[in-house]
């Protein structure tokens, strides 16, 4: 039995999408509707219109092209926006898996794939950019100190941050705030 491939890549559970120098070459319908947006919309356009602003996206390729050398994947849970529609401009959590098809230059063409995780981890706080950061490597478990290298800030401001994060989810501990970011 033959496989078909578009239909497979249409139908797929999950948003796709292809790159190319971090623009939309092709995507599927569930990647729209979870933006919010059409197709037509979305093709040749940068992957910036997904992030609530575009020094996070720029942020985001920098801290990612060494990982996708090294790896050729990559993957993180991030907030994104919702583009047009009733929901234009929320913000959602969103799971990010990508895979670089040239490892020496990695934006050069990828694999995109997108799940919303609003339903389970809905935002329940307005985060600044660097917050929304913090907070997505926060979830991963990962130190001051090793967040601040991968965001190529000091350990100290990310305790800033974290401190920020924990009055606006009202945690009292490093451990509640995590707690309250999964659920939202």
């Amino acid at each position: 039995m033959d496989i078909d491939y578009r239909l497979a890549f249409e139908m797929a559970p999950v948003g796709l999408a292809l790159s190319r120098n971090r623009t939309i070459m092709d995507c599927n319908q569930h990647l729209c509707d979870m933006f919010g947006t059409s197709r037509s919309q979305l093709l040749g356009q940068s992957f910036q219109v997904l992030y609530p602003s575009a020094d996070e996206f720029e942020r985001t390729g920098e801290r990612i092209a060494p990982i996708l050398n090294r790896n050729g994947t990559y993957a993180d849970d991030r907030i994104m926006k919702r583009l047009d529609g009733r929901l234009k401009g929320e913000a959602f959590w969103c799971h990010v898996t990508g895979r670089a098809l040239n490892r020496q230059a990695p934006h050069e063409a990828g694999i995109w794939c997108f799940e919303d995780l609003s339903a389970s981890r809905p935002v329940k706080a307005e985060l600044t950019a660097r917050e929304r950061e913090v907070a997505a490597q926060l979830m991963h478990g990962l130190t001051s100190k090793q967040i601040g290298k991968a965001l190529a800030i000091s350990h100290r401001t990310v305790e800033i941050y974290r401190a920020r994060l924990m009055r606006k989810y009202k945690a009292s501990t490093a451990g509640d705030l995590v707690h309250r970011l999964m659920a939202g």
